[in-house]
């Protein structure tokens, strides 16, 4: 049988589903996170992503590495959101729309502060790479609105995103408290004075 094919033409098709499969279980875990908390049982997730539990516990053996995956998975999303972003409109509504994804992202994270805040080590280096995604996508943003004459140029990205995440604390569990307006006020004050 020489120079019959192997079946490698099959193995981008199965490479596609799995990572489809992926991107499913972890949009099904986000939003399970979101209605019922980090600590929301397997069988929910995989319910909701339409699996079997074995599914999951092949894919994330323990609970913090799914949280880990769904984490990042969130992160990755919202760091190649910003070059479509300024690439789709004027560059202050890019960072507006952004800094929206942003808290989004943030404010709906029930019980992930304090899953992140726990001594297993699996979950200790998140912080580190949500800053390597997010601060150059930020920056990234910040740079083209400054160039373009919209914002002030003084404003660095770890300041913008500290001052967001620590204006979201609290968010989920204060009814009064709406965080995505004490971020519009951040964002309005970004404006360039003319």
């Amino acid at each position: 049988m020489a120079g019959r094919d192997t079946g490698t033409a099959k193995t981008p098709r199965k490479r596609a589903d799995a990572e489809r499969n992926e991107r499913t279980l972890l949009e099904a875990a986000a939003a399970t996170f979101v209605a019922s908390g980090v600590d929301a049982p397997v069988r929910e997730i995989a319910t909701a992503a339409g699996v079997g539990v074995g599914t999951i516990y092949r894919h994330f053996p323990t609970r913090a590495d799914l949280i880990v995956a769904v984490y990042r998975h969130q992160v990755e999303a919202c760091a190649q959101a910003a070059p479509r972003l300024l690439a789709s409109t004027d560059p202050y509504d890019a960072l507006t729309r952004w800094i929206d994804l942003f808290t989004d992202f943030l404010v709906t994270k029930h019980g992930l502060a304090a899953a992140l805040r726990s001594d297993d080590p699996t979950l200790q280096a998140l912080h580190a790479d949500f800053l390597d995604r997010l601060l150059p996508a930020c920056g990234e943003l910040l740079d083209a609105a400054a160039a373009a004459g919209e914002i002030r140029t003084d404003i660095e990205p770890y300041l913008l995103l500290r001052g967001i995440g620590n204006a979201c604390i609290g968010a989920e569990t204060d009814q009064r408290y709406d965080a995505r307006r004490v971020v519009e006020l951040i964002v309005a004050g970004l404006r360039r004075q003319h």
